[in-house]
């Protein structure tokens, strides 16, 4: 038996979304068919918002809803610093910690030679662009420990240790193979306290 074609493309809709196969897409599906309608509504017009008011900082690449960020455009943070994230989520996980008072710069991913992501598919060419600035005397290297992440963060190292720029990465208080967004704060602060250079 065929699902009502509404049904049907909820379901679709769902599946879109990482890590939800088919069982949990359909649970979502009747979930959502049983929610008030009023809920339903606000639900379609936070999605809606998110991809119409939501752009990345033209600085940093963070997400906002202004031209540049709030981090960006506070004065008061260490403008010498900049810690480099692979995701926008990443940052919120940083700042939870309330010990980093620099700047970020989001990626957008990580090199993936397997998946077809080089240099040209993350936000480096702007964090290249930022050095210039004769303020900024360290960059932080905060790509998650995996494999990836890891010769993302060589990459970054051989670009900008020509410049005269320290480099240095997160301390392995995260485990391997962990991603920063499910660290904890103790964990968190401790990575960004140990951090070596490169």
């Amino acid at each position: 038996m065929q699902y009502p074609a509404p049904i049907a493309k909820l379901i679709d809709s769902y599946m879109k979304l990482p890590g939800i196969g088919a069982k949990t897409a359909t649970r979502l599906a009747f979930y959502t068919l049983n929610m008030k309608e009023e809920d339903v509504t606000d639900f379609a017009k936070a999605l809606i918002s998110v991809k119409r008011d939501l752009h990345f900082c033209e600085i940093c690449g963070n997400i906002t809803e202004e031209k540049s960020c709030d981090i960006c455009r506070n004065t008061n943070r260490d403008q010498s610093t900049i810690l480099v994230v692979e995701e926008t989520k990443d940052v919120m996980s940083l700042e939870k910690v309330r010990e980093y008072k620099g700047l970020y710069h989001v990626l957008h991913g990580v090199l993936s030679p397997m998946d077809g992501t080089g240099p040209d598919d993350l936000n480096i060419a702007s964090l290249i662009k930022r050095l210039h600035n004769n303020e900024v005397k360290e960059v932080i290297i905060a790509t998650n420990a995996t494999t990836d992440g890891e010769a993302t963060a060589m990459y970054l190292s051989r670009l900008i240790k020509p410049s005269g720029i320290k480099v240095t990465r997160l301390a392995h208080g995260l485990s391997v193979g962990s991603d920063i967004e499910y660290a904890d704060e103790i964990t968190l602060l401790k990575a960004v306290e140990g951090r070596t250079e490169l």
